[in-house]
């Protein structure tokens, strides 16, 4: 089990009702994180359509999570 703390942007925080959260989780990679996030807070994007980032830093979605990291979940942002 891994603590980490969650960043979420524009749509993604609207339907986590929140801009960050600590979340404990045993998913061995991002991908399986943001899986167990979409199911408990219904989002509606898929990993194809997000950037991930982990530490700062743009990140993929095979990488391993990291014990007290951050990781900030990124959807696509139109602009006017």
């Amino acid at each position: 089990m891994v603590k980490l703390t969650v960043l979420y942007f524009a749509s993604l925080r609207d339907a986590a009702g929140v801009a960050c959260e600590q979340v404990v989780s045993d998913a061995p990679d991002l991908r399986g994180l943001y899986a167990q996030l979409q199911s408990r807070h219904g989002f509606a994007w898929s990993t194809d359509a997000l950037r991930v980032a982990a530490q700062g830093e743009f990140a993929h979605w095979d990488d391993a999570l990291c014990e007290g990291g951050e990781v900030a979940f990124i959807p696509p942002v139109s602009g006017g």
